[in-house]
């Protein structure tokens, strides 16, 4: 089936390159105006000439995640234009450094999970309402497989996954009785600057483009998708249930 997302607005965080780019890109190709995030002025206006060459719309907001003043005027602005969101993919992340728990210097330690996990809860929060105002809200929180295998050296990473996994399902648990649908996704290893710095010695054309993973993700946007609180792996096309140890 063609996904149609004519007349939904979407908003994608880290959408100047990799998988938050290419996502942004599948989602003005089936019709919906995106809201794109990023810090890079010049990664976004890229994204917008890609986007309104295969004739799609966009608002470009160049933001940095841990300004979470801006996070909070950024829902109200979206309140203001169009009363409503329809799709959140949340996709914006920083690794951190690979590196033995106990010889992580403090300040990365606190960027990642002011990245990955504080802007991701303000930026639900600000946005939930808007969300519920949409007859089929869409919420895609990237995650990564490293919040369950817990891999030596990548203690902050995985840490920050496994917190932002747990946001994702509370929220789900507390609308899921709205129309209102949550899921985590894990893209997998994917050929993306991030997956560089973490495995520098990887040959990349062994991995998927993001542009493999975007549409994945994109399917996942459309009003058809019943799941919530659960997980999406995108290597295995199929969703998983949180177990109990």
């Amino acid at each position: 089936m063609t996904l149609d997302l004519k007349g939904r607005i979407a908003l994608v965080t880290g959408a100047s390159r990799g998988i938050g780019y290419f996502t942004a890109l599948e989602l003005a190709r089936a019709g919906a105006h995106v809201v794109a995030v990023a810090r890079t002025v010049g990664g976004l206006e890229e994204l917008d000439d890609a986007i309104q060459k295969q004739g799609g719309s966009a608002t470009l907001v160049p933001m940095d995640l841990t300004d979470m003043t801006a996070i909070d005027a950024l829902g109200g602005a979206i309140f203001e234009r169009w009363g409503k969101l329809d799709i959140l993919v949340a996709n914006a992340g920083v690794l951190g450094t690979i590196s033995p728990v106990g010889h992580i210097e403090a300040k990365v330690f606190e960027k990642v999970m002011a990245v990955n996990v504080t802007a991701t809860w303000r930026l639900i929060r600000s946005v939930d309402p808007l969300l519920q105002a949409s007859e089929a809200g869409r919420a895609l929180i990237l995650s990564s497989a490293a919040a369950h295998k817990c891999r030596p050296f990548w203690g902050p990473y995985s840490a920050s996954k496994a917190a932002v996994e747990a946001l994702a399902r509370t929220w789900a648990a507390e609308t899921e009785r709205l129309p209102l649908r949550i899921v985590s996704i894990d893209p997998g290893a994917t050929r993306t600057a991030m997956r560089a710095q973490a495995m520098p010695g990887e040959d990349p054309t062994t991995l998927p483009h993001p542009s493999e993973v975007a549409r994945e993700i994109a399917a996942l946007a459309g009003p058809d998708m019943r799941e919530t609180g659960r997980l999406y792996i995108v290597r295995e096309r199929r969703f998983a249930d949180y177990v109990m140890p």
